[in-house]
């Protein structure tokens, strides 16, 4: 089933699995206002159905996102240069929050240039699948601009703060095979596959247990800024409450009888 004919943006659901495809190829899926309401709207609504227990978030076309559409910002800046952020708060923020904090996994199937904000949106992913030779690059300084989108965070936080400052500062383009190499984690293949790829990945997690994958999201997000001590009580009330789920309880009852769980997602 897809959602939004017409529009920038394209939402399909198939079972359990949703994927959400930036629809502008011939501008190489950059962000305009309309995509980013939709996009935003989207991840909302898509974050609070519990008949959808994955996502995949891909481009249309040639490239993944380029980020920004600067004719836009162009406008905005003639018009007023004061308030030409404010889509950074109103748009680009909750995107990212949305992807991060949704209680279920959201597969980046990164399909061609990531850059930008577009980079962003990937980083904020929890699993990713690239496409051999993509171009992926911060892009934010050649503009005059620093990052946002949580750039400066989830780069580092996965190469490390050495390698992401000089991705910044310089403005550097790099390949995914680079990427994946310095340890952003994600897998390569042909651009031909990515999507096949991520929507089997999406597939297969979208059948896993939803409730704990929401968990280990919440730990892993959270664990760099705890210490040990907090670490631990923290494991320890999610692991509590998941053995409350009927997903914990069967897959116990299916190891004991020798045979494989089937989660439900509650």
């Amino acid at each position: 089933m897809v959602s939004n004919p017409g529009s920038s943006l394209r939402v399909e659901q198939d079972g359990a699995l949703a994927v959400v495809t930036l629809d502008r190829p011939e501008q190489r899926n950059a962000l305009d206002a309309a995509l980013k309401v939709a996009l935003r709207d989207a991840l909302d609504r898509l974050g609070r159905d519990p008949a959808v227990r994955a996502v995949v978030l891909t481009g249309a076309g040639s490239a993944f996102c380029v980020g920004q559409d600067l004719g836009e910002h162009a406008a905005a800046l003639d018009a007023d240069p004061a308030t030409a952020f404010a889509t950074v708060a109103e748009h680009y923020a909750p995107i990212v929050t949305a992807i991060a904090t949704m209680p279920k996994p959201v597969v980046a199937a990164v399909n061609g240039t990531c850059v930008g904000a577009g980079l962003g949106f990937a980083l904020a992913c929890d699993v990713r699948v690239l496409a051999a030779g993509a171009t992926l690059g911060t892009a934010f300084s050649g503009i005059g601009l620093t990052c946002d989108s949580g750039v400066s965070a989830t780069l580092a936080a996965e190469i490390g703060t050495g390698r992401a400052r000089e991705l910044v500062l310089l403005a550097t383009p790099f390949t995914s095979e680079e990427a994946v190499g310095w340890g952003l984690g994600g897998r390569v293949v042909a651009a031909e596959e990515v999507l096949a790829t991520a929507r089997a990945l999406g597939a297969r997690l979208a059948a896993g247990p939803t409730a704990a994958y929401a968990a280990s999201k919440r730990l892993l997000a959270a664990g760099p800024a705890r210490s040990l001590a907090a670490t631990l009580v923290a494991e320890g009330d999610e692991q509590a409450g998941l053995g409350l789920t009927a997903d914990h309880q069967g897959a116990v009852a299916a190891f004991l009888d020798k045979r494989r769980p089937e989660f439900r997602g509650e």
